[in-house]
Protein backbone atom coordinates (compact mmCIF):
# COMPACT_ATOMS: atom_id res chain seq x y z
CA UNK A 1 0.00 0.00 0.00
CA UNK A 2 1.64 3.15 -1.13
CA UNK A 3 1.70 5.83 1.84
CA UNK A 4 2.53 9.09 -0.20
CA UNK A 5 0.80 12.24 0.50
CA UNK A 6 -1.57 11.76 -2.74
CA UNK A 7 -2.39 8.41 -4.01
CA UNK A 8 -5.52 7.76 -7.11
CA UNK A 9 -7.23 3.96 -6.78
CA UNK A 10 -10.20 3.79 -8.83
CA UNK A 11 -12.15 6.85 -7.44
CA UNK A 12 -10.71 6.94 -3.99
CA UNK A 13 -7.74 9.42 -3.06
CA UNK A 14 -5.49 9.32 -0.33
CA UNK A 15 -4.76 12.86 -0.05
CA UNK A 16 -3.01 14.86 2.83
CA UNK A 17 -3.47 18.31 1.24
CA UNK A 18 -5.85 20.43 3.29
CA UNK A 19 -5.99 18.70 6.64
CA UNK A 20 -6.41 21.57 9.52
CA UNK A 21 -2.74 22.50 10.84
CA UNK A 22 -3.77 20.60 14.33
CA UNK A 23 -4.05 17.17 12.28
CA UNK A 24 -0.78 18.01 10.31
CA UNK A 25 1.32 15.98 13.10
CA UNK A 26 -0.52 12.95 12.54
CA UNK A 27 0.05 13.01 8.99
CA UNK A 28 3.72 13.54 9.68
CA UNK A 29 4.39 10.73 11.38
CA UNK A 30 1.97 8.42 9.03
CA UNK A 31 4.09 9.01 5.90
CA UNK A 32 7.04 7.97 8.07
CA UNK A 33 6.19 5.07 10.31
CA UNK A 34 7.15 1.71 10.15
CA UNK A 35 5.19 -1.55 11.53
CA UNK A 36 7.66 -2.77 14.23
CA UNK A 37 7.32 0.73 16.15
CA UNK A 38 3.28 0.46 16.06
CA UNK A 39 3.13 -3.08 17.45
CA UNK A 40 5.04 -6.03 17.83
CA UNK A 41 2.81 -8.31 16.47
CA UNK A 42 3.20 -8.27 12.61
CA UNK A 43 1.80 -10.46 9.32
CA UNK A 44 2.80 -13.47 8.82
CA UNK A 45 4.63 -13.73 5.54
CA UNK A 46 1.54 -16.41 4.55
CA UNK A 47 -2.02 -16.30 5.53
CA UNK A 48 -4.48 -13.77 7.95
CA UNK A 49 -7.40 -12.33 7.19
CA UNK A 50 -7.53 -8.66 5.13
CA UNK A 51 -9.18 -6.24 7.02
CA UNK A 52 -9.43 -2.60 7.35
CA UNK A 53 -10.37 -0.21 10.00
CA UNK A 54 -11.12 3.67 9.63
CA UNK A 55 -9.23 5.83 12.18
CA UNK A 56 -11.36 9.02 12.00
CA UNK A 57 -10.23 12.94 13.47
CA UNK A 58 -12.93 14.94 13.40
CA UNK A 59 -13.64 18.34 14.99
CA UNK A 60 -16.10 18.73 17.79
CA UNK A 61 -17.78 20.85 20.19
CA UNK A 62 -14.79 20.14 22.43
CA UNK A 63 -12.17 20.13 19.92
CA UNK A 64 -10.28 17.12 17.63
CA UNK A 65 -11.82 14.05 18.62
CA UNK A 66 -11.70 10.35 17.63
CA UNK A 67 -14.70 8.06 16.24
CA UNK A 68 -15.13 4.75 18.21
CA UNK A 69 -17.54 2.09 18.46
CA UNK A 70 -18.47 -0.42 21.34
CA UNK A 71 -19.21 -4.07 20.02
CA UNK A 72 -21.91 -5.76 21.05
CA UNK A 73 -21.64 -8.29 23.88
CA UNK A 74 -23.04 -11.19 21.79
CA UNK A 75 -20.27 -11.43 19.37
CA UNK A 76 -17.84 -13.98 19.19
CA UNK A 77 -15.13 -11.90 18.78
CA UNK A 78 -13.84 -8.79 20.44
CA UNK A 79 -17.31 -9.11 22.22
CA UNK A 80 -18.35 -5.79 24.07
CA UNK A 81 -15.03 -4.05 23.45
CA UNK A 82 -14.37 -0.46 22.00
CA UNK A 83 -12.85 -0.01 18.46
CA UNK A 84 -12.58 1.80 15.46
CA UNK A 85 -15.28 1.06 12.48
CA UNK A 86 -13.76 -1.86 10.58
CA UNK A 87 -13.48 -5.56 9.33
CA UNK A 88 -12.75 -7.90 6.75
CA UNK A 89 -12.09 -7.15 3.17
CA UNK A 90 -15.11 -8.64 0.94
CA UNK A 91 -14.17 -9.33 -2.36
CA UNK A 92 -16.35 -6.37 -3.79
CA UNK A 93 -13.73 -3.97 -2.03
CA UNK A 94 -10.93 -4.91 -4.56
CA UNK A 95 -7.37 -5.74 -4.53
CA UNK A 96 -6.03 -6.16 -0.90
CA UNK A 97 -3.05 -4.73 -2.07
CA UNK A 98 -4.38 -1.28 -3.40
CA UNK A 99 -8.22 -0.22 -3.14
CA UNK A 100 -9.24 -2.69 -1.42
CA UNK A 101 -8.39 -1.73 2.70
CA UNK A 102 -9.14 2.00 1.70
CA UNK A 103 -13.17 0.82 0.34
CA UNK A 104 -13.02 -1.59 3.16
CA UNK A 105 -12.54 0.79 5.54
CA UNK A 106 -15.27 3.14 4.27
CA UNK A 107 -17.42 0.87 3.68
CA UNK A 108 -17.60 -1.15 7.35
CA UNK A 109 -17.47 2.22 8.88
CA UNK A 110 -20.99 3.28 7.16
CA UNK A 111 -22.35 -0.19 7.81
CA UNK A 112 -21.64 0.25 11.91
CA UNK A 113 -22.12 3.66 12.43
CA UNK A 114 -23.82 5.17 9.76
CA UNK A 115 -21.47 8.00 8.81
CA UNK A 116 -21.76 9.39 4.88
CA UNK A 117 -18.61 8.28 3.45
CA UNK A 118 -18.28 11.41 1.28
CA UNK A 119 -17.49 13.85 4.18
CA UNK A 120 -14.17 11.58 4.78
CA UNK A 121 -11.25 12.72 3.50
CA UNK A 122 -8.37 9.50 3.26
CA UNK A 123 -5.31 10.93 4.23
CA UNK A 124 -2.89 8.49 5.17
CA UNK A 125 -2.61 4.75 5.14
CA UNK A 126 -0.13 3.03 8.14
CA UNK A 127 1.57 -0.02 7.90
CA UNK A 128 -0.22 -3.36 7.93
CA UNK A 129 -0.51 -4.81 11.69
CA UNK A 130 -1.73 -8.35 12.91
CA UNK A 131 -4.27 -9.76 15.81
CA UNK A 132 -3.19 -13.02 16.41
CA UNK A 133 -6.50 -13.31 18.53
CA UNK A 134 -8.68 -13.36 15.46
CA UNK A 135 -5.56 -14.10 12.17
CA UNK A 136 -6.90 -10.43 10.89
CA UNK A 137 -4.50 -8.35 8.78
CA UNK A 138 -5.09 -5.01 9.29
CA UNK A 139 -4.66 -1.74 7.31
CA UNK A 140 -5.38 1.10 9.35
CA UNK A 141 -6.47 3.69 7.43
CA UNK A 142 -6.33 7.73 8.72
CA UNK A 143 -9.45 9.71 7.82
CA UNK A 144 -10.47 13.03 8.46
CA UNK A 145 -14.12 14.44 8.70
CA UNK A 146 -14.17 17.14 6.61
CA UNK A 147 -17.95 16.75 7.00
CA UNK A 148 -19.54 15.44 9.58
CA UNK A 149 -22.71 13.59 9.29
CA UNK A 150 -24.93 11.70 11.92
CA UNK A 151 -23.40 8.61 13.22
CA UNK A 152 -25.27 5.90 15.60
CA UNK A 153 -25.69 2.05 15.96
CA UNK A 154 -26.84 0.85 12.62
CA UNK A 155 -27.11 -2.92 13.69
CA UNK A 156 -27.80 -3.50 17.69
CA UNK A 157 -26.52 -7.22 17.21
CA UNK A 158 -22.83 -6.48 16.19
CA UNK A 159 -22.68 -2.55 17.25
CA UNK A 160 -23.33 -1.17 20.74
CA UNK A 161 -23.11 2.23 20.41
CA UNK A 162 -20.88 4.54 18.17
CA UNK A 163 -19.63 7.77 20.05
CA UNK A 164 -16.77 10.46 19.93
CA UNK A 165 -13.85 10.99 22.28
CA UNK A 166 -11.81 14.45 22.36
CA UNK A 167 -8.11 14.01 21.73
CA UNK A 168 -7.93 15.82 24.98
CA UNK A 169 -9.33 13.39 27.18
CA UNK A 170 -6.92 10.76 25.49
CA UNK A 171 -4.22 12.53 26.30
CA UNK A 172 -5.08 13.88 29.67
CA UNK A 173 -2.72 11.35 31.83
CA UNK A 174 -5.73 10.92 34.55
CA UNK A 175 -7.42 8.58 31.54
CA UNK A 176 -4.46 6.69 31.01
CA UNK A 177 -3.01 3.16 32.89
CA UNK A 178 -1.89 -0.40 31.53
CA UNK A 179 -4.15 -3.29 31.06
CA UNK A 180 -3.51 -6.39 32.44
CA UNK A 181 -4.97 -9.48 30.88
CA UNK A 182 -5.25 -12.95 32.96
CA UNK A 183 -3.16 -14.47 29.91
CA UNK A 184 -0.38 -12.19 31.10
CA UNK A 185 -0.50 -9.54 27.97
CA UNK A 186 -0.48 -6.07 29.32
CA UNK A 187 -0.70 -3.02 27.33
CA UNK A 188 -1.66 0.64 27.08
CA UNK A 189 -5.28 1.20 28.09
CA UNK A 190 -7.81 4.61 27.71
CA UNK A 191 -10.81 5.05 30.73
CA UNK A 192 -12.81 7.86 28.35
CA UNK A 193 -16.11 7.87 27.50
CA UNK A 194 -17.67 5.43 30.34
CA UNK A 195 -15.47 3.08 28.55
CA UNK A 196 -12.12 1.22 28.85
CA UNK A 197 -10.00 1.07 25.58
CA UNK A 198 -7.65 -1.28 25.26
CA UNK A 199 -5.89 -3.93 22.96
CA UNK A 200 -5.19 -3.76 19.12
CA UNK A 201 -7.37 0.20 19.35
CA UNK A 202 -5.47 1.59 22.31
CA UNK A 203 -2.29 0.21 20.92
CA UNK A 204 -2.84 2.20 17.84
CA UNK A 205 -4.00 5.34 19.60
CA UNK A 206 -1.08 5.48 22.14
CA UNK A 207 1.60 5.07 19.41
CA UNK A 208 -0.47 7.97 17.19
CA UNK A 209 -0.77 10.30 19.94
CA UNK A 210 3.30 9.46 20.49
CA UNK A 211 4.48 10.04 16.96
CA UNK A 212 2.66 12.78 16.36
CA UNK A 213 4.01 14.35 19.63
CA UNK A 214 1.05 14.68 21.16
CA UNK A 215 1.26 12.13 24.31
CA UNK A 216 1.89 13.82 28.07
CA UNK A 217 3.56 11.57 30.92
CA UNK A 218 1.15 9.35 32.41
CA UNK A 219 1.76 6.66 34.93
CA UNK A 220 2.45 3.46 33.54
CA UNK A 221 2.72 1.51 37.01
CA UNK A 222 -1.42 2.71 37.36
CA UNK A 223 -2.80 -0.95 36.21
CA UNK A 224 -6.45 -2.04 35.22
CA UNK A 225 -7.03 -5.85 35.66
CA UNK A 226 -8.99 -7.89 32.70
CA UNK A 227 -11.25 -10.53 33.87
Amino acid sequence: MTRASETHNDDITVSSEGLPDWLQPVARAAAGVLPEQLSRFLPPAVGGRASAVLILFGEGTDGPELLLMERSSSLRSHAGQPSFPGGALDPEDGDPEGVGPLQAALREAEEETGLDPSGVQLFAVLPRLYIPVSSFVVTPVLGWWRQPSPVGAVDLAETARVFTVPVADLVDPANRATVVHPSGYQGPAFLVADALVWGFTAGLIDRILHFAGWERSWDRTKSVPLG
